[in-house]
């Protein structure tokens, strides 16, 4: 058990400050518009909007880097276990709203909005890697041929 935190924590630890910038970044406008969306839409949002930070950037940031060198799928399952957590904590303590007859409910039924919810947002892990790395690649690529 420790050899497997001390190589997950070797990988937090070697990912560069500026990735975990770009993380943050990326991750926190996310989650700002798909929490304005959910209010637009009235499908669900945060009960406190400064849980854009704690879920996207402090939850969703750190899952991503340990993830970002596994596969597509692999990303997903993980992703959908954490999201799965994430997702029944939220609801359960009430950090999280579910407006009532929202469309989602319309078209699954309430009773399987989690899982819905987790679904999708596990989608965030392999796509928010490829995000990053893009943009980071395109930001710091150009900067280190030209040094």
């Amino acid at each position: 058990m420790k050899k497997l935190l001390t190589k997950h924590l070797s990988s937090l630890k070697t990912t560069p400050k500026t990735m975990i910038l770009l993380y943050s970044i990326i991750y926190f406008i996310w989650g700002l518009v798909m929490n304005r969306f959910g209010i637009e839409m009235e499908i669900a949002r945060f009960t406190y909007w400064w849980q854009v930070i704690s879920c996207y950037i402090l939850y969703m940031v750190p899952i991503s880097i340990l993830l970002k060198n596994y596969s597509f799928f692999e990303q997903y399952s993980y992703g959908l276990v954490a999201m799965g957590i994430l997702e029944f904590l939220g609801y359960w303590l009430q950090t999280s709203y579910v407006y009532p007859n929202n469309i989602l409910d319309d078209i699954f039924s309430p009773q399987n909005f989690s899982l819905g919810m987790a679904l999708f947002f596990a989608l965030y892990f392999p796509a928010g890697n490829w995000l990053v790395q893009k943009t980071h690649d395109l930001i710091f690529s150009k900067k280190e041929t030209t040094s």
